[in-house]
């Protein structure tokens, strides 16, 4: 069951009240993965699709090792490939900065500069129009959040859309292939759904 939002997109847009995830919803980091698994660690069957847990020993037949090897170099930027924007992210983040201001990242990888550089090369993003907060883990974000008064994040890890539930704070899923179990949250199922949500 998918619940309506007692306040609406616009709302949350006109009170600067909202804030996004940065892997899984800007961009689209499992392909990256799924790249340097197939190219660099000869995983010639890895897939996006066959992700379906954000657990990857859940949903993976790949070691261990192997799996911490690559989200490594995923979160720390050593790689020759192209992380890619997730569809519309671009345009649509540029229209609701130019009608709110300076957008919020909140990100759970331990370090945020490889996002800042993410964000002002390929989106052209600087600091003038976003800000990166990485907190190194999922559960500080509600703290963050609360803390500069965002009452909407934009997240693809269902089990983080809980636990900011009950801290008060209205998540709103990105449909991925591993988010797809019984819950009671707003959901889009990309961008352009997003832009109409916000009315960009």
């Amino acid at each position: 069951m998918v619940v309506s939002l007692e306040k609406n997109g616009r709302s949350f847009l006109k009170d600067q009240a909202f804030a996004f995830d940065f892997d899984g919803v800007v961009a689209d980091t499992m392909s990256l993965f799924a790249s340097i698994g197939r190219e660099e660690f000869g995983l010639t069957d890895l897939y996006p699709e066959k992700i379906t847990d954000y657990d990857l020993t859940r949903c993976l037949d790949v070691e261990l090792d192997t799996l911490i090897q690559i989200i490594t170099r995923v979160v720390s930027a050593d790689y020759n490939h192209r992380l890619a924007p997730l569809p519309g992210a671009k345009d649509i983040l540029q229209k609701l900065a130019d009608k709110s201001g300076p957008l919020l990242f909140v990100t759970a990888r331990p370090d945020g500069e490889s996002v800042k550089h993410w964000l002002k090369d390929t989106l052209h993003m600087g600091e003038d129009i976003c800000e990166v907060i990485a907190t190194g883990s999922f559960d500080a974000k509600a703290e963050i959040l609360q803390n500069r008064g965002k009452k909407l994040f934009v997240e693809d890890r269902l089990e983080t859309c809980f636990h900011l539930k009950e801290a008060g704070i209205e998540p709103v899923l990105f449909i991925q292939p591993w988010n797809r179990r019984p819950h009671g949250f707003h959901e889009v199922r990309g961008w352009s759904d997003l832009a109409e949500f916000f009315g960009v």
